[in-house]
């Protein structure tokens, strides 16, 4: 199992001995680690089958899998050098975070109140791992509905075959309460099965029945077309519901449970906790459920998700865009469980729901931008990217699951965000004003402004049919789509050295592949057909040949090794040399086109009419100020002569944000040159020769 991917993962983390524990999520693995400093990134992120690898605060670590992650979880735990390492699922360890974001994006936004991270991580934990339940549910809800409106089968309630298939996915919602209690009562270290059975105590037919009892007052409930009823209990008032798909109750009772669960086994001697400890916890917290748990639990359902249908009503508009545009921000953080949770009381009380359809927008912007990723790692020859794009986006559209794209892609390029945010807004508006226009009618014949559905649905390609005013929910995440993916393939998704970097690994790569043909005796035109547009373009003969890159700024020149930027000195980036100017006016170092020009005004690409790709980076880390201190004097795809200026920096202002001034220049492409030789320890002026090409 040498070659095998656990056997790689284990070795980029550090090899076994550096593994305290491992559990797994939903699409993770999440490692505890002895020293997390000792982990192979690079090679992580770049190993075939994982798609991200995200460190996190202390020692934790996380390889994003995707959904094959159980599998992945399994092999590494038979290595046989994993013998005598803990693992469980991801919410067997309650010391275990299940943030999903990387480090520095958690640090911000998680992490200052102790307890908000610990109620977040429980709503996540208690919900996560039934995903995979609740998925296949909404699927067979939206392949019913398809065939029902292409009138395939009939609607018909009342045929025993129609029975038998809607019990096929109601009995996930029916008793989703006993799941989410089984989960949250193991997330809090309590007897899972202990919750459930507490839980399931309320749905049995004996208590639903006494609804329905002569000495039961009961009272309908005409905004959300329920009734409560009252039952006189040894001589106390219980107020009676329908607890089926409701999920705040378990989440309060697991709670509670947890509180009287480990209060009785201090108290009660180990040897007989066994017997007692579930005997006095299903007498008291049972009652107290039935009491007043329960009806509190409802009381909050029903109040939360009147008060959203109250700002759908009466503020659609604002409803229908700031739900697209929060999620991007919301799920990364693990902080949409609370959402997902309305949805589910929607559909128990109001008979349907009106958050899933914008939610949407928002999935569809995701999947729209890794559409635009893969668009252009197929057109960069992108190897890793394009398999990583691939199987995300087939995840999005075919499962609606985001989480290979952000964690395996959009966190990973912050420019994403830009572009997707646009198409969650645009998305957003489209849905607000067809919504408006055209209403949706639940069964109950009410109308509702937007769209809205009648089940819980993971918004991806197979599910559009569960969603009322399906056209309007179509052409509403059609446009967040194409937007994203319009506006990623128009502007792209990285930095200038970010897309350099990938481009000389592509014509490393196939430069690597025309030698091997030429090795074996195929003709050289043959091989050269295989080469890269730009390795084909240095030969042509029709343009002077480039012998000469000049300094793009007056000051002492030095090697790529003493700039202290690591990516510059492996020479991923090309041979190049850095600057240390004493000007402040970065002149063009040669005459082409602009390929790219940072919007920060940080870095320039050009390529020379003969094919060398030179790039110019201004100062080291000074993307994040963001163009301040930088006069850009030229646009993208102009043409510029040798000493044109680019940009008028104020390098002071460089040195007081505690960036290096630096300039560091390099030939993209010189894998495609016989050789690249920079002239270092001199001082230059702007416009005199500081690299040597040689073809």
């Amino acid at each position: 199992m040498a070659d095998s991917l656990a056997s790689q993962i284990i070795t980029a983390i550090g090899g076994p001995e550096n593994v305290r524990s491992l559990t797994h999520c939903a699409t993770r693995l999440r490692f505890e680690l002895v020293d997390a400093s000792k982990v192979d990134q690079n090679s992580l992120e770049h190993m075939q089958g994982v798609l991200g690898a995200v460190p996190q605060s202390g020692d934790r670590f996380q390889v994003v899998i995707g959904g094959g992650v159980a599998t992945v979880y399994e092999n590494i735990m038979h290595l046989p050098e994993m013998a005598g390492v803990g693992g469980a699922s991801a919410s067997d360890d309650g010391q275990k975070s299940n943030a999903d974001v990387k480090a520095e994006a958690r640090s911000k936004a998680r992490g200052k109140v102790a307890w908000l991270d610990s109620f977040f991580e429980y709503l996540s934990d208690s919900f996560r791992p039934i995903l995979g339940v609740l998925l296949g549910a909404s699927i067979i809800i939206a392949l019913v509905n398809l065939l029902i409106s292409l009138n395939v089968i009939p609607n018909d309630e009342a045929s025993a075959g129609w029975v038998f298939v809607k019990a096929i996915w109601k009995g996930v919602f029916y008793f989703l309460p006993i799941m989410v209690a089984y989960n949250a009562s193991k997330k809090l270290k309590v007897d899972p099965w202990l919750g459930g059975a507490i839980m399931a105590m309320l749905m049995t037919p004996q208590f639903t029945g006494l609804m329905d009892a002569k000495t039961t007052t009961c009272v309908e409930n005409a905004a959300l077309g329920t009734k409560s009823c009252m039952a006189n209990i040894f001589g106390l008032p219980m107020e009676l519901s329908d607890y089926s798909g409701n999920v705040f109750v378990p989440l309060l009772m697991a709670a509670v449970l947890a509180l009287v669960y480990h209060g009785l086994k201090r108290i009660i001697p180990e040897s007989v906790q066994l017997v007692f400890v579930p005997f006095f916890c299903m007498i008291i917290v049972g009652a107290l459920t039935a009491f007043i748990i329960g009806p509190i639990g409802v009381w909050v359902g029903n109040g939360l998700g009147v008060g959203l249908a109250w700002m759908n009503t009466h503020a659609p508009f604002i409803f229908a865009i700031i739900i697209p545009m929060l999620y991007p921000f919301l799920v990364p953080l693990g902080l949409h469980w609370p959402l997902n949770a309305l949805m589910l009381m929607n559909i128990q009380t109001l008979g349907y729901d009106f958050i899933q359809g914008p939610m949407g927008v928002w999935n569809f912007a995701c999947f729209g931008a890794t559409a635009g990723v893969l668009f252009l790692a197929v057109r960069d020859k992108d190897k890793d990217m394009r398999q990583t794009a691939l199987g995300a986006l087939a995840a999005g559209l075919l499962g609606g699951v985001s989480e290979p794209s952000l964690y395996g892609i959009h966190l990973r390029y912050k420019l994403i965000y830009k572009r997707m945010l646009v198409g969650c807004g645009l998305g957003g508006v489209v849905i607000a004003i067809l919504g408006w226009l055209f209403p949706s009618v639940t069964a109950a014949g009410q109308t509702v402004h937007g769209v809205t559905t009648t089940a819980f649905a993971f918004t991806s390609l197979l599910t559009i049919p569960v969603f009322n005013q399906m056209w309007v929910y179509a052409v509403s995440i059609a446009v967040s789509f194409l937007t994203s993916f319009l506006l990623i393939i128009t502007f792209d998704y990285r930095t200038p050295e970010q897309k350099a970097e990938v481009l000389a690994r592509a014509a490393a790569n196939q430069k690597t592949a025309v030698s091997s043909v030429e090795a074996k005796g195929v003709a050289p035109a043959a091989a050269t057909a295989t080469a890269t547009a730009t390795a084909t373009k240095t030969e042509a003969p029709a343009a002077a040949a480039t012998t000469v890159v000049t300094a793009p700024v007056a000051g002492h020149v030095i090697s790529l090794d003493e700039t202290g930027d690591p990516v510059f000195a492996s020479r991923a980036l090309g041979e190049g040399v850095g600057i240390q100017p004493a000007d402040s006016t970065v002149v063009a170092p040669v005459s082409g086109v602009l390929q790219t020009v940072a919007e920060t005004g940080h870095a320039f690409g050009i390529k020379t009419d003969d094919g060398v790709e030179v790039l110019v980076h201004v100062g080291i880390d000074t993307v994040k100020m963001n163009g301040e201190g930088f006069d850009v004097k030229v646009k993208a795809n102009e043409h510029v002569n040798a000493g044109d200026n680019l940009v008028v920096v104020d390098f002071d202002k460089v040195k007081e944000a505690g960036y290096s001034t630096t300039t560091l220049m390099t030939v993209l492409n010189t894998v495609a040159f016989a050789s690249v030789t920079p002239k270092t320890g001199v001082d230059v002026k702007a416009g005199e020769s500081v690299i040597d090409i040689q073809r």
